[in-house]
């Protein structure tokens, strides 16, 4: 079964090929460049530009896959930034009609926990070793710890109440003058050690609440006030980046891996499963890492590659959506910025409503 998916829920074109779940083609156009002068992702700009790229970037999937017959086809349709969804949504939905093959709308942050069977398909044969795990999706617009008992079964035990992890590092970046995105930035200057310390604590917000809710605008905010009161030439200088990096960092590794265990012991969970941009960073990855060896669970992440926004996930999710329901998961293909998670019962899978 060959399988066509495209996702445009952000600033990324992306269209992969793949057959069942080894992976043809997996083609990215990244729009890093044109975005950067924003300090961030310009909506309608980044809908412009998937205008513009997405039959270049479907021809290259193609030619890179040799050209196959197409027997799916998967779009992202939520959550993301609507002008940018509507764009592949209604790229997907002319192909269907050209090539007269099924449609099958996609949950993008089921995509980012489907990229760990993508990779490495003989999980499969695991999944009593593997669930009840608890999955963490950590990336620029989200930050969730989701109860999975199996492939589409999902509960959301917590989210973000405001800025997602990798929001908040973009802030932090900007408020350091570094370039968009600013957390693999960040992360890299985190490896160094200041010649002079300055000793800098910022806190870990919501990290000894007794749930597993995120919260990261406050972390930046206490970088803003901090950066504002040093002198020009401490805020300016090479050793108070790192320092801010390093303390950033830290601080957000330790309330993510915190609430992860928390739900670890809460619903006996077998493994860890991690996902999205955020997940390539490499202190969450050791630190995860560490809780899995101490707690003896295994330990499931995504290669680097698979990380950020890429369709090869939304054609995992088809071919999972395909041979379990038979049908697609969503009733209708619309943009949705807001999606809820579902699970392949018919349910929405948060127990919360958010204001």
């Amino acid at each position: 079964m060959k399988i066509l998916a495209i996702d445009t829920s952000c600033d990324d074109t992306c269209c992969a090929i793949t057959e069942d779940l080894k992976i043809l083609s997996n083609v990215i156009s990244s729009q890093i460049k044109i975005h950067q002068k924003y300090g961030g992702v310009y909506p309608f700009l980044a809908k412009r530009e998937h205008e513009k790229n997405l039959k270049v970037v479907l021809k290259k999937a193609l030619k890179k896959a040799k050209n196959p017959k197409i027997d799916l086809i998967g779009v992202t349709i939520g959550p993301g930034l609507e002008p940018c969804l509507w764009t592949g949504i209604n790229f997907a939905k002319k192909l269907k009609k050209e090539w007269k093959i099924p449609l099958y709308p996609v949950h993008h942050i089921e995509g980012h926990i489907i990229a760990n069977f993508i990779a490495k398909p003989s999980l499969l044969k695991k999944k009593k070793e593997i669930f009840p795990a608890v999955c963490l999706i950590v990336s620029g617009g989200h930050t969730e710890l989701i109860l999975m008992r199996d492939i589409g079964s999902y509960k959301i035990l917590g989210e973000t109440r405001d800025d997602a992890a990798g929001e908040c590092f973009d802030k932090v970046g900007r408020i350091l003058g570094f370039p968009y995105p600013a957390g693999p930035v960040i992360s890299k200057m985190a490896k160094f050690k200041p010649s002079v310390s300055l000793s800098l604590t910022f806190p870990r917000p919501m990290i000894n609440q007794k749930n597993y809710d995120f919260s990261f605008s406050g972390l930046k905010t206490a970088v803003l006030y901090n950066f504002q009161d040093q002198p020009k030439k401490i805020k300016n200088s090479r050793d108070y980046k790192i320092e801010v990096s390093r303390e950033v960092e830290r601080a957000i590794v330790e309330v993510l891996t915190k609430k992860t265990l928390k739900a670890v012991k809460d619903f006996s969970a077998k493994s860890i499963i991690l996902g999205g941009g955020v997940a390539a960073n490499e202190r969450l990855r050791k630190e995860i890492k560490k809780i899995a060896k101490k707690e003896n669970l295994k330990s499931i992440f995504p290669p680097k590659e698979l990380c950020t926004d890429n369709a090869a996930m939304i054609a995992g999710c088809v071919y999972f959506h395909h041979l379990l329901i038979g049908k697609p998961l969503f009733k209708k293909i619309e943009a949705d910025s807001n999606l809820p998670l579902l699970s392949y019962y018919g349910s929405s899978c948060s127990n919360k409503k958010r204001n």
